[in-house]
């Protein structure tokens, strides 16, 4: 992989935001964005725990998906009280996905700004809380939705891989998923991926940056990013759908005919479109690897 540091910049105005990063589809970390936010310095575990504690969740742990995973599916469940105090007792392999924690405690939207300065098109009815204990692993992914996303890290650091949305064949993406088939866990003890096994992603250009408290990570529509949590902490996301049609119906395809088409074909011939899944991304990657040697 050939990785590159993520820009940094204490504050911008909207200029130089959309010229710089929005327009380019250029990540950027933004220090100081949530600073002037109430959730700032009111956000923490104890806070969360007393307001939103009895409420169940779904964790994930650290497996990759196969050919019989169904999307989204939570590997076990827990109260968000019994979560906190699992995680905080030392490192624990679980996180909590698209916990919409602003339905069970609306108030605290109060808590941040939606940075409508910057861009357009924030889906306000979703912004979404993303937890994790220390070791635990996001894989490598883009959003189905192809939104633009903000992240904003307000606990804990947490080690982000980025890579624009064309990396994908070098990438090794299973066709009708979000997914890479790609495994990148601890990447950075072993100082590189799997280079054996997908020579592909040795050609993959992209980005590399540890989020600290309070800092906001722009991930332009459709990157690919893979987190791994360094200490247990929790993620706020506010996304805002792309200002084009065409980038609206890609995130609407992926949703309701991508997704669907997917989902039906593991129910009725798991095997069967998992190994054609696994040919046909191969075959992808290896043309980028031919377009390579040719170049």
């Amino acid at each position: 992989m050939q990785l590159q540091p993520v820009d940094r910049v204490d504050t911008i105005d909207a200029e130089n935001f959309q010229q710089r990063y929005y327009l380019p589809l250029k990540p950027v970390v933004i220090k100081n964005l949530a600073n002037d936010w109430p959730a700032f310095t009111k956000w923490n575990w104890a806070y969360f725990k007393e307001i939103v504690g009895s409420k169940r969740v779904g964790l994930y742990n650290n497996v990759k998906s196969d050919a019989f995973t169904p999307i989204n599916t939570a590997d076990d469940y827990k109260t968000f009280g019994e979560y906190v105090d699992m995680i905080s007792q030392g490192p624990a392999a679980w996180r909590i996905f698209l916990f919409n924690i602003f339905d069970h405690a609306p108030q605290l939207t109060q808590d941040f700004t939606w940075p409508d300065h910057l861009m357009k098109g924030f889906v306000k009815k979703y912004p979404m809380l993303f937890v994790g204990g220390a070791t635990s692993i996001t894989h490598m992914h883009f959003d189905i939705d192809m939104s633009h996303i903000l992240h904003t890290q307000f606990a804990g650091r947490k080690r982000v891989l980025l890579f624009p949305f064309t990396e994908q064949h070098k990438l090794y993406r299973k066709p009708f998923e979000v997914l890479s088939l790609a495994d990148f866990s601890n990447y950075n003890q072993n100082g590189r991926p799997d280079y054996t096994q997908f020579p592909a992603l040795k050609l993959a250009r992209g980005y590399e940056v540890v989020l600290e408290h309070g800092e906001t990570l722009f991930m332009p529509a459709g990157y690919w990013h893979h987190m791994e949590y360094l200490d247990s902490g929790f993620a706020m996301s506010l996304r805002a759908l792309q200002a084009s049609i065409s980038g609206k119906l890609k995130g609407a395809w992926n949703l309701f005919g991508m997704r669907n088409i997917d989902t039906l074909m593991k129910k009725t011939a798991p095997k069967w479109w998992y190994a054609y899944k696994k040919t046909s991304l191969l075959k992808a990657a290896e043309k980028e690897l031919e377009a390579a040697d040719f170049r």
